[in-house]
This record gives C-alpha cells, sequence and structure tokens, in this order.
C-alpha cells in the first residue's frame, strides 16, 4: 500500500530515511534511492528512468546533506530554525495544493510541478521539518542524532511525552546498560 492512500505524503519522515541511508552508504545507489522514494509514495513511473535519473539522483544526495547538515545534526533551534527560513526562502514559492501522475492533493513549496529533485525535496522537507518544529511549540528541535555513544542515526520525535535522545528502544536500552554497567564498576 502505499503512504499516500491513507496518511498522505510524511517529507519529514522521507528525508530522515533518506538521510540516514545516506549516512549508512554516501554513494547510495539511484535504484536504492528510487525504492525508496517509492516507499514514501513516489510511483514507480515517478522514479522511472528518465524521470529520475543519475544526475537527479546526485542533486538529491547533495540536498540531503545539506539539510542533514544545516538542519537535522544542528543541536541549536534557533539556528535550525534560521536554517529552515532560509531554505523555504531559497525556495521561493508559496505554499499550494499539487495534484499530478494519479496522487491525491497534497501540499508543494516548490517552484512549481516541473522542478527538479533537489528542489522539490528541499522545498518539501523544510516545511515538513517546520512544521514539526511549530508543532512542539518551537522550543525543541523535533529530531535530533542519536546520543549512544556508537551510533549517528538521526530521529524524528514526533510524538507526545519527553523528548527523544535516541533513535530507537535499542540504543537507548544499550546506553542504559552501559551507563548501569559503569556505575558499577565505579562503585565497586
Amino acid at each position: 500500500m502505499r503512504e499516500t492512500s491513507q496518511r498522505g505524503f510524511r517529507p519529514a519522515h522521507r528525508l530522515l530515511d533518506l538521510a540516514n541511508a545516506l549516512r549508512a552508504d554516501g554513494s547510495l545507489s539511484r535504484e536504492a534511492m528510487a525504492d525508496l522514494l517509492m516507499r514514501h509514495g513516489e510511483t514507480a513511473q515517478d522514479v522511472a528512468g528518465s524521470a529520475f535519473t543519475e544526475d537527479d539522483a546526485e542533486a538529491l544526495r547533495a540536498a540531503v546533506a545539506r539539510l542533514t547538515e544545516r538542519v537535522l545534526a544542528e543541536p541549536d533551534v534557533d539556528r535550525a530554525a534560521r536554517a529552515l527560513n532560509a531554505l523555504l526562502a531559497e525556495c521561493g514559492a508559496r505554499p499550494r495544493l499539487s495534484r499530478h501522475d494519479g496522487h491525491a492533493w497534497h501540499l508543494h513549496v516548490d517552484r512549481g510541478d516541473d522542478a527538479g529533485w533537489a528542489d522539490w525535496f528541499t522545498a518539501a522537507s523544510a516545511l515538513g521539518l517546520a512544521q514539526l518544529l511549530s508543532e512542539r511549540g518551537g522550543n525543541a528541535a523535533a529530531w535530533g542524532e542519536c546520543a549512544a555513544a556508537d551510533c549517528t542515526r538521526l530521529f524524528l520525535d514526533d510524538g507526545p511525552g519527553t523528548p527523544r535522545r535516541y533513535c530507537s528502544p535499542r540504543c537507548a536500552s544499550r546506553a542504559r546498560v552501559a551507563a548501569h554497567r559503569a556505575r558499577r564498576r565505579g562503585s565497586g
């Protein structure tokens, strides 16, 4: 089932999945990127050879790296917010609803339905992150880098409750166990 059929597009989650995939493999293939994009609602036609070329994939890799560096890996929420504003201003377009290529109505902030992959991805991701930030009250980022010592995965913190520090329950558990063992060694 395509993601758009029930929940709509989730650009911040799409960004995070691509960012983590690229952190794991900086030369992630065009085909692997296309598969990931399809898991996030793009159709096979959207990412077919001439619709999503090697040049598009390279531009998308650069856009993801830029979003990761300037926003997702930025621990200071004010600097991240300013970076998001700069990216949204750079996109140079007003939000609009778009319906194309068999997709349901969804929000676009890029320059038009013919915008390049990197422009489209940057605009949609910046808007998605800005929405998450504003929904959390703007005092803390709704994303971060895992606090586990040996992990560099990024996460979104889009749920209620205590702010997340780890990408997964597994990393949180490993960190708690390591801290417990360190305390035991220190007291014994």
